[in-house]
């Protein structure tokens, strides 16, 4: 399944080096605003350990991991909403992602332009997300204004949308993002073909000075933070410029690097699995001496469902699955002791998939 994050967020707040360092591309980075105009594709593999175990225990030739895309989305600023600065073609391309990686600057530079002078975070944030608030109002107004020439016949399935439109039009209205509202299964059924912006879950990423990343949190994050359970949105802080510099290290001299600064590990990979686990996804393995390969399902999908993400004739002629956690394979060392000791288990079609689930498949061709 294909799935997007979008990285946006004011001008000059690092997007783009944030894009570089996910992707190792090399979008161009400069100090204008605008410099990303059209957006910037990268394919990032989902680090995950219990992958290369199992690989490891199948002895496996190949090991594919489940993978992102990211997309380095042009600059926003205040007035998108009306088609101010690149606000039509910003606005266009999150619709296009599923989530949203909004980047926000929490360092003073001056030899690094702010569109509004200084850093402010909670003001920086509150920017973007009012002008994706106001895009969802139109699109919204818009909606009920169409509806009604229906709604004057008491044509009912005109009436139930409507009421759905205004329970997002009240929500929008008072500032919330629509992500934060309570939804059910139908209700998001009739909102989705209007794409609309604050939907999307969203990662607050703050993208700090390496001083500060290194001696703790300073004052701008800490606003950030406020601003992000404000809107319910996971926090993740990283230095993007330190995270630059390190990959262009051989691995040797990152470790050492990190150990004398006193960090363990880059935010990258955190930033990576937060997205995943922000869009509720899970995955799953399939494993023998060819290959073992991670997939992505969205969580509470069937067993006979995720057969059909590994092959469509594995749906259509699903018989049942051989079924054992990562964790549990680990633990034995070896397939065929899992099997001799119960821990490998028949599933059928209404079981639901786990998250590290390795499954083998059986079905008729």
């Amino acid at each position: 399944m294909s799935l997007k994050i979008g990285i946006v967020g004011l001008p000059n707040v690092g997007k783009s080096t944030l894009f570089n360092c996910l992707t190792k591309a090399h979008a161009e980075v400069s100090n204008y605003p605008f410099t990303t105009i059209n957006p910037n594709l990268g394919i990032v593999e989902v680090p995950d350990e219990r992958l290369v175990n199992i690989s490891k225990i199948m002895k496996s030739q190949k090991t594919i991991p489940t993978t992102i895309e990211f997309v380095d989305i042009a600059g926003l600023v205040k007035g998108a909403s009306r088609g101010e600065g690149l606000g039509n073609k910003f606005l266009a391309n999150i619709r296009e992602v599923d989530a949203i990686a909004h980047v926000v600057r929490c360092f003073d530079s001056p030899s690094v332009a702010h569109v509004e002078g200084v850093p402010g975070p909670i003001r920086d944030i509150e920017t973007v997300n009012s002008e994706l608030l106001l895009s969802d109002l139109a699109t919204i107004e818009k909606k009920l204004s169409e509806l009604q020439r229906l709604l004057k016949s008491n044509d009912k399935a005109a009436q139930h949308q409507a009421g759905v439109f205004k329970k997002a039009q009240e929500a929008v209205g008072k500032g919330s993002p629509l992500s934060s509202a309570s939804w059910s299964d139908e209700e998001k059924s009739v909102l989705g073909p209007l794409f609309l912006l604050t939907m999307k879950p969203q990662i607050i990423v703050t993208n700090t000075d390496e001083k500060s990343f290194v001696s703790g949190r300073n004052g701008f994050v800490k606003e950030a933070e406020s601003a992000a359970n404000t809107i319910g949105a996971p926090l993740v802080e990283i230095c993007s410029k330190l995270e630059e510099e390190i990959l262009e290290l051989s691995k040797e001299e990152a470790a050492q690097y990190l150990a004398e600064i006193g960090i363990k590990e880059l935010r990258l990979q955190e930033l990576i699995k937060t997205g995943y686990k922000t869009l509720d996804l899970i995955t799953f393995f399939t494993g023998n001496e060819k290959e073992t390969r991670a997939w992505t399902a969205t969580n509470g999908t069937k067993l006979v469902s995720a057969a059909g993400k590994i092959h469509t004739d594995m749906e259509k002629g699903f018989i049942s699955a051989e079924v054992i956690s990562a964790e549990e394979l680990i633990n034995m060392g070896t397939y065929a002791h899992a099997k001799e000791n119960g821990a490998v288990r028949l599933e059928g079609k209404e079981y639901f998939v786990k998250d590290g689930d390795l499954v083998y498949v059986r079905f008729n061709v």
